[in-house]
């Protein structure tokens, strides 16, 4: 295969991995033993510290607690927690503990709206009067017809659920208008 014809390869790399989060390196130089890792950095200075305040308790042992406290410093290099170094992990704790419970939105803290009150106003007026009243022979059988063709059509289009209590109910009213006709 000519040079051409073969396929790039390309690469990209996080700033994570470009520049890893560790202290002590300048350039080619590193500190002895290092670089370390912020937790390393904590456990060294935090152990040192504590040796040097409590070395009236310790010293019947020898060296035996400075090697514990160097062994602790080797082996938190690489210590995660849920994927994350420790520090990040317990920012993340107290982040999760210091912010407002109904939690956030648009970037600001949720939180219940002001109440707002309805002012609403009504009247009562009398009601409309009545139209005239046709006679009554007639308003009746006028009604009645209405009724029935009302009920007729819509026990005939299905309106009601077969075999329920309307349905029933529709159908005797049609038949009572029938008779009556």
């Amino acid at each position: 295969m000519s040079a051409a014809g073969e396929a790039g390869v390309a690469r990209s790399y996080t700033g994570a991995r470009r520049h890893p989060w560790v202290l002590g390196r300048l350039g080619d130089w590193t500190v002895p033993f290092g670089p370390y890792t912020p937790a390393q950095l904590v456990v060294l200075g935090g152990g040192a510290f504590t040796l040097i305040k409590t070395f009236a308790w310790w010293s019947w042992a020898g060296p035996v607690p400075v090697a514990l406290w160097l062994c602790a410093v080797w082996a938190v290099r690489g210590a995660q927690i849920a994927g994350q170094n420790p520090f990040t992990a317990v920012l993340g704790v107290l982040v999760l503990l210091l912010r407002h419970p109904a939690g956030r939105i648009g970037g600001r803290s949720a939180r219940d709206r002001r109440p707002a009150y309805l002012r609403g106003q009504f009247a009562v007026e009398p009601a409309p009067p009545a139209p005239a009243a046709a006679p009554a022979s007639e308003s009746g059988l006028v009604l009645a017809c209405a009724r029935s063709a009302t009920l007729e059509a819509i026990a005939a289009s299905g309106g009601a659920a077969a075999g329920s209590g309307l349905s029933r109910l529709l159908a005797d009213a049609a038949g009572a208008g029938r008779r009556a006709a």
